[in-house]
C-alpha cells in the first residue's frame, strides 16, 4: 500500500509518497488547479500499486482535490494540521517545510489510517453548510449594525428608547427608516442620515436572513426531519447540524461524533491515579450548539431535569452537570443521524 500525503495551500500543492515501511518513493509539487489535479493523479498513478491519501486541509485548500480523488475511486483521509505539527515537533529534525509537512502527513496515514475521518463525495449538506454559515453571518451583521445605530441615537438623543420599540422588532426597524433629526443642528441633521442608511442595511441583513431560513427548513425537511425528534432541536437546527456532520458518514460511532464536538472529556491519568479533564478543542461551532440544546431541555423536558439534580445531588456542579448531559444529547444526535436514511425508530429524548 503506498500513502500520499499532501500539504495544501491556496496556490500549490505538494504530495510526499512512502512505502509500506515509511520509506520515501517520490515527492511531486504542482498548482493548485484542475490541470495540476490531473498531474498529480498521473504522478501517483506511475509510482504502481494501491494507493491511499492523506490531505492536510481536505476541508479547505485541499477540498477541491480531495473530491476530485474521490472522485476518481481512491482513498482519501482528512489530516488535521495538529497531528502533523505534533509528530514534527517528535521528529529527529523539527524542521518545518512543504515538503516535511507533506511527509509527516503521509506519516499519520500510514499508521492511523483506520481511526482517520474519510473524505466523501459532497452532498447536500454542503448546502446546508453553506446556507447556515451564509445566515449566521448575515444575522452578525444585523447585530453590528444594531450597536452602530445604537451609538449614534446615543449621540443624537439620549432618552431615544423612551419614543423608539426596541430595534430588534418590526416596528423598530420601520420607525428608524424614517427617523428624523430632533433638532435643525447639521450635525443631528448628518447623524439621522447615516441612521436611516444603516436601518437600510439592517433591513437587507435580516431579509437575507429570513430568506435563507426558508431555504434551510426546506432543504432539512426534505431529508433530516428526523434530527428534530430530539427535544431543542427545529429545523433551522437540524440544517446545521446537517451541514456539520456531512457529507456522507463522517463518524462510526457517538464516541467518534462526541471527540469531534468537544463534549467528551480528555483522560488526564497518571501513576494509577483516573482523572479527567475538560476537552477544550473540538468543533466549537457544534459545541456552542450543543449548549443551546442542553439549555431548551433543561427547561422543557423532564427527563433532562431529572438527569441534571441527580447529578447535582452526587456532588457535580451544575456546569459540570450540563456537559455531562451533552454527551446524552451528542448519543441521541448520532442515533436521529442514522435515521435521516434508514427511517428506523425514532430517539426522543436525550437521557435514558
Amino acid at each position: 500500500m503506498i500513502t500520499i500525503g499532501v500539504d495544501a495551500h491556496k496556490r500549490v500543492h505538494v504530495a510526499f509518497a512512502v512505502d509500506e515501511a515509511g520509506h520515501e518513493i517520490g515527492q511531486w509539487h504542482g498548482a493548485n488547479n484542475a490541470s495540476g489535479w490531473q498531474q498529480l493523479f498521473a504522478w501517483s498513478g506511475a509510482l504502481g500499486g494501491e494507493r491511499q491519501w492523506g490531505i492536510e486541509g481536505a476541508w479547505s485548500y485541499g477540498r477541491s482535490l480531495a473530491q476530485f480523488l474521490v472522485g476518481a475511486g481512491d482513498m482519501v483521509f482528512d489530516v488535521n494540521p495538529r497531528w502533523t505539527a505534533f509528530g514534527r515537533r517528535r521528529s529527529r529534525r523539527p524542521s518545518k517545510n512543504d515538503s516535511l509537512d507533506a511527509r509527516a502527513v503521509a506519516l499519520v496515514v500510514r499508521q492511523e489510517a483506520p481511526g482517520l475521518p474519510v473524505v466523501t463525495a459532497e452532498d447536500d449538506t454542503v448546502v446546508l453548510d453553506l446556507l447556515t454559515s451564509e445566515r449566521d453571518q448575515a444575522l452578525f451583521d444585523a447585530t453590528r449594525l444594531r450597536n452602530q445605530i445604537h451609538s449614534l441615537l446615543m449621540q443624537a438623543d439620549p432618552e431615544y428608547f423612551l419614543r423608539l420599540p426596541t430595534l430588534k422588532s418590526k416596528a423598530g426597524l420601520a420607525a428608524l427608516l424614517v427617523y428624523g433629526a430632533p433638532d435643525d443642528h447639521p450635525i443631528q441633521v448628518e447623524r439621522a442620515a447615516a441612521i436611516r442608511r444603516l436601518a437600510q442595511r439592517l433591513q437587507m441583513a435580516m431579509d437575507q436572513a429570513a430568506s435563507l431560513a426558508t431555504r434551510i427548513k426546506s432543504l432539512a425537511g426534505a431529508k433530516y426531519e428526523p434530527l428534530t425528534r430530539l427535544c431543542g432541536v427545529d429545523l433551522l437546527t437540524a440544517g446545521a447540524l446537517a451541514g456539520i456532520l456531512g457529507p456522507g458518514r463522517r463518524f462510526s460511532n457517538d464516541a467518534q461524533l462526541a471527540a469531534y464536538a468537544g463534549a467528551a472529556p480528555l483522560e488526564a491519568s497518571s501513576a494509577g491515579l483516573v482523572r479527567h479533564r475538560l476537552n477544550r478543542g473540538g468543533n466549537r461551532r457544534l459545541n456552542a450548539i450543543l449548549y443551546r440544546i442542553v439549555l431548551t431541555q433543561a427547561h422543557h423536558l423532564a427527563e433532562a431535569r431529572t438527569y441534571l439534580d441527580r447529578k447535582v445531588a452526587e456532588g457535580k456542579s451544575r456546569r459540570e452537570a450540563m456537559r455531562a448531559l451533552k454527551r446524552f444529547v451528542i448519543r441521541a444526535i448520532w442515533r436521529n443521524w442514522q435515521d435521516c436514511d434508514s427511517r428506523s425508530k425514532p430517539v426522543l429524548a436525550a437521557v435514558a
